[in-house]
């Protein structure tokens, strides 16, 4: 097929299409929000609030409360955050808590599984 033909490209590291909703507020203490596909928050996800999806979860700002990511088995999912701070993290059937201490980065950061575990890694630029 040539170009205009309507020929699907793969790009190594993009996943097939997926649902995404986009949320424009803070999820406050008690709030809860379960999504089958992507979650986009653009404000906080404060503690006592839990926001889980069946595929990837980005915050545009502190997520800071109960999020899990890949909730139908997924182990390819994400979660993005500017502010990496949550009281539990999940990806799939793996489950993550942040060490006692652990000072945040203060850049933005990746939650993924590697080699079985759910890994945090600077997502490569500073805000």
């Amino acid at each position: 097929m040539g170009a205009g033909q309507g020929a699907m490209v793969q790009i190594p590291g993009v996943r097939p299409e997926r649902k995404t909703i986009l949320i424009e507020r803070t999820l406050r203490s008690g709030q809860s929000l379960f999504y089958d596909g992507n979650v986009v928050i653009l404000g906080d996800v404060n503690p006592g609030a839990e926001v889980t999806a069946t595929g990837d979860v980005i915050v545009i700002g502190t997520l800071r409360g109960t999020v899990h990511a890949g909730a139908g088995g997924d182990e390819g999912a994400l979660v993005v955050a500017f502010r990496l701070e949550p009281t539990q993290l999940r990806i799939a059937n793996h489950v993550s808590r942040p060490p006692e201490g652990m000072t945040p980065s203060g850049q933005p950061e990746v939650a993924r599984i590697k080699d079985g575990m759910v890994i945090i890694e600077a997502l490569g630029f500073r805000l």
